[in-house]
């Protein structure tokens, strides 16, 4: 889960909040880019997806001044939120079919444990809906993919400013703990809920002898990020060192 968390910077797409959606070529060695059909539907979708992550971004700037007040400023953005997030699935069949080459088992990883947080958490647990964690791992988010899909749309078109690929190769030191710290503390809000409901849990007996602990399984997933957050944290700033260092090496030539 941490690896989703509000990233933007390494892996085929970006390491901790930045998967392999959308049309990079990863790693250091050139890889032959998708045909031009594929090629102009990554520019479409690439285009979208920024389209609609500004729409969210709208919607909170919006709902605050209506508002005068950040809380529970969720549900304002409810709906586009959870359609964009949940067409980053779209990013996994990408891998999948060749068209962006990142590996399908990390992209799916980074995208389901948005998408678990998305509709298992903030949708099944009502009660979290109006913690200020979401709106912290939201805007994290908002941010992040603003500028992810920005920068695969003009890499796609051989056009990308370089204020883009800075911000998405800086902003991540910030927005990859924000968005971590939301997801967590979301996660943790909804415990007590899921436990006291038994939501999603399976207790024996049952015909298929099979018992399912939906409390201890978010737990185990809190746990989780314990290990994998330094990890990619730290993998992310090798990255940008490198990715800005070649740049700023490349323009002493020109």
């Amino acid at each position: 889960m941490a690896a989703a968390a509000g990233t933007a910077a390494t892996k085929g797409n970006g390491g901790g909040g930045g998967r392999a959606g959308a049309g990079e070529a990863g790693g250091a060695r050139k890889k032959k880019g998708p045909g031009p059909l594929a090629t102009a539907y990554l520019v479409i979708y690439n285009v979208v997806m920024t389209a609609g992550w500004l729409v969210i971004a709208v919607g909170l700037v919006r709902a605050y001044l209506a508002k005068g007040s950040y809380h529970s400023l969720y549900y304002s953005i409810e709906k586009p939120l959870k359609f964009f997030q949940t067409g980053a699935l779209l990013e996994i069949l990408h891998c999948a079919v060749g068209i962006v080459p990142s590996s399908v088992v990390l992209t799916s990883f980074q995208v389901m444990s948005r998408v678990f947080l998305i509709w298992a958490v903030t949708h099944s647990v009502k009660e979290v809906q109006s913690e200020d964690s979401v709106l912290l791992f939201v805007i994290a988010w908002t941010i992040t993919e603003i500028i992810r899909y920005s920068f695969y749309t003009f890499s796609l078109l051989n056009h990308l400013p370089y204020l883009i690929k800075w911000a998405r190769y800086t902003l991540f030191i910030v927005l990859y703990p924000m968005g971590v710290s939301g997801e967590l503390l979301t996660i943790y809000a909804a415990l007590p809920f899921v436990r006291q409901a038994g939501l999603y849990s399976i207790s024996l007996p049952n015909k298929y002898n099979f018992s399912f602990d939906y409390y201890a399984f978010l737990i185990l997933i809190m746990i989780s990020y314990i290990p994998i957050f330094p990890q990619l944290y730290f993998h992310m700033i090798h990255q940008r060192r490198k990715v800005l260092s070649h740049t700023e090496e490349h323009k002493k030539f020109e």
